[in-house]
Parts: structure tokens; C-alpha cells; sequence
């Protein structure tokens, strides 16, 4: 897979009125679905998202995840790893996040973070780097042996909408907490991160395919997001428990 060849548009025979108005079935569709998925408890989910920054994962996971429980879904953010963390191996803050049955965890960038961003500033020895993708291969067959539905999507976006999206966090006082310099940064190297991105998809797609979601139009995002994860618990055939006597 080559993404700089992979649109970031919406395709041209999808609307925006019908993607919104399937959005509100799905909605409806999700309530019910999660709530059967969290009674069943036969298996548990982990959602994550990845993409190049203002490549709108906070967003997907507000609108595709406001229709559920709270009780049932959990989300976990993951920030540049702190002192203690760099402490201990890259997958030790993720395992106290996995999801138990009946759970959704969203991860909002996750355990690929440690490909990417070494990949991108070339400070981590190459072996060590190569290792990773191994480790996580291993951990996601192992994730999937053991009941959890794994789901992963890249946000693609393009550079020019990158680079929109960012001016819009520094122009927009309510976007301006979200605003650093790293994004900058980051939207300088464009075409390294999707390099890098190219990598991860081709070496970490053996137990579990990516979901390359044109993103520049976020109701197209955001539909199918929805549409993914409601045939992924559909497929399930889950029922509710009986009452126990």
C-alpha cells in the first residue's frame, strides 16, 4: 500500500446529506448493538486510531461514540511517554489499558506511536525499531486468540488539509488549546510520516488489516467509522444472558 496514491477525499457518488442521515441510523443501531455487546460479555473490542496530527481522531471518537454507554466504553489518549514509562518496555503503559469483556477501549493513537515517531526522528537503533513490529504482531495475534475484537483505522488526510486544520487551531479560540508548535513541525514532514505510516501498514497487517479512511471530508470519516464498527459486532451473533434463576 502506498498512501500518497490513496485518496483523502470523499468518493464523488457519496453525498454528505445521505452520509449524515446514515449516521443517525447508525447511531440508533450502535445503542442497541453496544448494549447487547456490554450485556454478552463474550468479547471485548479495542478501537484504535492513528494518523498525522489534526488528522481528526479526538473528533471521530466524539461523534461515532457519543450514541453509546458510558459504563460500556472506555478511552485512553496517549501522550509522548513520560519519565517513568521510557523506564519500562513501550508496551508496558498499554497493557493496563486493554479491555476486559464486554468493553470498548478506544485508543487514541497507541503502541504504533513507538514505530512512528522513532521512524521520524531516527533515534532509536534500527534493530531495536525492527523488533517492534514483531512485538506487536505477537501481541495483537495474541489479543485476537484471546477474544478481543481489534479494530484499526489510519485517518488519511492530505497535507494541504493538515496544514488547514492547523491554522484553524491558531486562529480559533476554541481550537487554541489544541495548537502546539510540534504540529508545525510535524506537518513539515508530511511525507516521512506517511513513509512510516506505509511501513506499519504493510509489516502490521498480518493478524489484523488496517482501515484506510479517506478523512479530509469528516462526515465521510465519521460514517464510516460507524459502518465498520457496527458490522464488526453484527457479525458476533451475540444474545442476551438469560435471567439466572
Amino acid at each position: 500500500m502506498e498512501l500518497d496514491k490513496i485518496q483523502t477525499k470523499a468518493p464523488e457518488d457519496v453525498s454528505q446529506e445521505w452520509a449524515e442521515k446514515e449516521i443517525e441510523k447508525l447511531q440508533k443501531e450502535l445503542f442497541d448493538l453496544q448494549n447487547l455487546f456490554f450485556a454478552a460479555k463474550k468479547f471485548s473490542m479495542l478501537v484504535l486510531f492513528q494518523g498525522v496530527d489534526a488528522s481528526g481522531k479526538d473528533g471521530t471518537i466524539r461523534h461515532v461514540f457519543s450514541c453509546m454507554n458510558p459504563l460500556g466504553v472506555r478511552a485512553k489518549a496517549f501522550k509522548v511517554p513520560n519519565e517513568v514509562e521510557l523506564e519500562h518496555d513501550f508496551l508496558w503503559r498499554i497493557f493496563k489499558e486493554l479491555p476486559e469483556k464486554g468493553i470498548i477501549q478506544i485508543f487514541n493513537r497507541s503502541y504504533y506511536e513507538d514505530i512512528i515517531e522513532p521512524s521520524i526522528a531516527q533515534n532509536l537503533d534500527k534493530e531495536i525499531l525492527e523488533n517492534r513490529y514483531d512485538t506487536i504482531n505477537a501481541l495483537e495475534r495474541h489479543l485476537i486468540d484471546n477474544g478481543t475484537i481489534l479494530l484499526k483505522f489510519y485517518l488519511h488526510i492530505s497535507s494541504s488539509e493538515q496544514k488547514h486544520r492547523i491554522r484553524k487551531r491558531i486562529s480559533d479560540p476554541m481550537k487554541n488549546w489544541k495548537y502546539s508548535e510540534s504540529d508545525e513541525i510535524a506537518a513539515n514532514h508530511y511525507e516521512k510520516y506517511l513513509e512510516a505510516y506505509d511501513r506499519v501498514i504493510k509489516k502490521c497487517s498480518k493478524h489484523s488489516s488496517w482501515h484506510v479512511l479517506p478523512s479530509d471530508d469528516k462526515w465521510y470519516r465519521n460514517y464510516k467509522v460507524a459502518k465498520t464498527i457496527a458490522e464488526h459486532i453484527e457479525r458476533l451473533d451475540l444474545s442476551f444472558p438469560k435471567r439466572q434463576r
